[in-house]
Formats: C-alpha cells, structure tokens, sequence
C-alpha cells in the first residue's frame, strides 16, 4: 500500500516522521509524495499557534479530498491538544494518535484495515517513559536529526508545549551514541542533537547534556555535530568548554530569546533577564570567533507596549543575532498569558513586519563579513544548474555547477544575493 506522509512544526516532529518512514519501509509500505493518490496518509501535526492548528486541521481534510478511500492517520501535538474530541470534531481522521504510541502506527494501521472501524489512541495522560525510536537512515543524506529528549517543564506562560508533550523524558545515553554512529557510519556528514528541549538532557536518568556532548564526539568520522536549539541558562561553563575545544560542534547555535524586554520577559516565565542573555551571549562570541547566533522571537505578547517594543528593537540590534525567527503572538487556551490583557492585531502585525525587517538587515550584515573568505560547505542539493549547501554558520551557500551531495567543499564566498551567499570552489 502507499503512504503519503505530511510533516508540520518541529524537527522533533521532523525526526518522529522520518522514523515512521522507517518502520513503514521496513514492513514493506511504499512511500510517495503526499499529495499523490494514496491508500494512507499520514499527517503529523502542530499546536505551537493558532496558525500551527490551523494548518493542522486544512491538512487533515486535504488528505480526504484527495482520496476519499484512504486511511486518514493523525497524530502529535494538535490530536494531543484536542484528545477529548477530535474524533467527533474531525469526522475526517480513522486514526487518531497522540504523542504516545507512534512506534505503534504498523498494528494500528493493521487493526484498522482488519476492522474498518475508527481508532482513538490517546490517553487521559502521558507517562513518564521516553518512547524509544531509532532511525539509521534518512531521506536527505548529509544531515540527519537524532532525537534524544522529549517533553518541557519551563511552563513559559505563553506555551502549551508541557501539556502536550509532557514531563521531561530523556533516551538513554548508550542509546542515542550508537543511533548517531550507525547514522555516521551510514554517511551522514552532519548529526543535529535535537528535543523539546534539548538542553535539559539527562536530567531524568542521572546525567546531563555536557556527558551527551562528550560522549557523542568520541565518535569516529563525525565532521558536523550542530544543537537544534538551547535555552541560555543551559549553556552551562561545562558545556561551553566543550563548545570552545571542539571544531566538530558546527559555529553556530540557535537560542530562542523571545522578547528583549524584561518586563516582557517576566510576563513571559522566561527564567533570564536581558542583561543575563547579553552577558552570556559575550561570552560565546570570546570563545567562538564569527560564531552564527539565531534566535526565536514573539512579537505582540502581552506587556509588550510601544515603550517596551522599542526596548526590543534596541536589545536585539545591541546582541546583533544572524538570523530571527518571528512567530506573531498567538493565543494558547489554559495559557497564563491568554489570561491577560492582549494588545490589538494592527499593532502585532506591525511589530511582526518590523522585527521580520529587522531580522533580514541583520542576515544580510552577518553575511557580509564573510565575503572574500574561504569556508567548508556540505553539498545538499542541486536544482537548475546550481547546487546549494551549508557553511558550518549556517550560511546558506548557492555554487553553478553540480557538485556531488553529501561533500565538503572549500568554497570562497564572491557575493551576496539575499537569502543566499554566492560561492566559487577554490
């Protein structure tokens, strides 16, 4: 049978898929595009925003107009979100599963089929257990994700991550070292460490994130070791001293700041100041010269007056971050923050636009400096006489010619044609 698999969110949720894909081809499924004629679809779903929700439901009702036959699976975040009704609310989905029970999906698609009745696989709650999934080869053949924790207890106010996702739940060390080496020694060039939240690792099973890092580059034939994204009170001195004495780890680390305002951030449950961030963001620049620093960014939280807004703008330049990613705010039922008092749409979207303009006179000046300098890029891909690839700061590199896939080339950076730098092969 044919399965066509849609991912929205994370690259937890990313990972989680392409271990479905896993299980799927192993139990002899073919995999096709999702928008091809399927017998099951499978949409992994978000809950992050209204939008997330949103795009959650028009994909689950895409996969029945495109055949009306087919098994309709949902699962992840939104389904756990809306497990009390999403079965009589969306008469669309067979299967309904949670963030528990994915490495369940072959039976339960088997049950389906043997039964022709609908399935709810959610649960009043999630245990403690992290739900095992091991993946030794992706679609892509440069970078491969590797998940090595779930779930979040930061309770920031804004965010329904913790009721979806749970208590934090970490795989066990020896576990996740020999995923990543069987990846490696498949020919995965890159590893990206990634979870809800990544940096809490091992706090549940007597470790912590420094072991993970340590252990994980001992491994031989590893070139690009990268940190999906790390909060700033987890980059501990033990984990920067290993960041600073290993060219392995990529220059470059994604650290979600979310307002540069402290009033904001208070609001927000964010467990820093801003004087704590920018203070720590100095001391990752003395020890990573050129590092990328990229970061998350919430425009039009509650709190966020235009006093406090231009407090933002004046922070955000001051740390001069590569990149921001801005989510406009959005409403998350039983939400601390949705209880107070919320600032008009006119205004959100004109801090969004703002900060979006921002982000990319920010880009533009971090690419700049690279112009005239030799650095490595990981060949990924190739369309229309060009290949594209990554520096290890993330620079998105555009090359003429086509370059062999999954090859480190030295590549001088001619100019800059936004979003892309323009390299030459030295």
């Amino acid at each position: 049978m044919r399965v066509g698999i849609c991912t929205l969110g994370c690259k937890v949720n990313t990972y989680e898929s392409e271990y479905v894909i896993n299980l799927l081809k192993k139990a002899n499924y073919e995999i096709s595009e999702f928008n091809e004629i399927c017998d099951i679809y499978i949409i992994n779903t978000c809950t992050v925003t209204n939008h997330s929700d949103s795009k959650s439901r028009k994909m689950i009702r895409h996969a029945r107009k495109l055949n009306k036959n087919a098994c309709i699976i949902a699962m992840g975040c939104f389904i756990e979100a809306n497990k009390d009704k999403i079965m009589t609310d969306m008469e669309e989905i067979d299967i309904a599963i949670g963030n528990k029970d994915k490495s369940k999906i072959i039976d339960l698609i088997e049950k389906f089929f043997k039964n022709k009745t609908k399935i709810d696989d959610t649960y009043a709650y999630l245990d403690d257990n992290f739900e095992d999934m091991y993946i030794d080869s992706y679609n892509s053949r440069t970078r491969a994700f590797v998940k090595v924790q779930d779930g979040c207890e930061n309770f920031c106010s804004y965010c329904i991550i913790p009721k979806v996702r749970g208590k934090c739940r970490s795989k066990k060390i020896d576990v996740a070292i020999q995923e990543i080496k069987n990846l490696v020694d498949n020919g995965y060039k890159e590893i990206v460490l990634t979870g809800i939240h990544t940096g809490n690792y091992g706090v549940d099973i007597g470790t912590n994130f420094a072991n993970l890092l340590r252990e994980t580059l001992k491994i031989k034939n590893l070139l690009r070791l990268r940190i999906s994204s790390i909060e700033i009170t987890e980059l501990t001195d033990e984990v920067l001293e290993i960041i600073h004495n290993n060219d392995v780890i990529v220059n470059h680390l994604h650290i979600p700041i979310q307002s540069g305002s402290n009033k904001v951030l208070k609001l927000m449950n964010r467990k820093y100041t801003i004087e704590y961030f920018i203070k720590k963001i100095e001391k990752i620049r003395a020890i990573k010269q050129d590092i990328s620093i990229t970061t998350d960014i919430i425009a039009g939280h509650p709190g966020e007056t235009e006093e406090e807004f231009a407090t933002v703008i004046e922070n955000i330049k001051k740390i001069e971050f590569s990149k921001l990613h801005v989510f406009p705010y959005s409403i998350r039922k039983d939400t601390k923050s949705a209880q107070l008092e919320q600032i008009d749409e006119k205004r959100k979207k004109e801090h969004t636009k703002k900060l979006i303009e921002l982000s990319v006179q920010l880009e533009e000046k971090y690419m700049k400096k690279f112009i005239g300098k030799t650095l490595p890029v990981l060949i990924e891909t190739d369309k229309e006489g060009y290949s594209f690839g990554h520096t290890t700061n993330y620079l998105e590199v555009k090359i003429k010619g086509n370059l062999k896939q999954s090859i480190i080339y030295n590549v001088k950076i001619i100019e800059i044609d936004y979003p892309y730098c323009i390299g030459q092969i030295c």
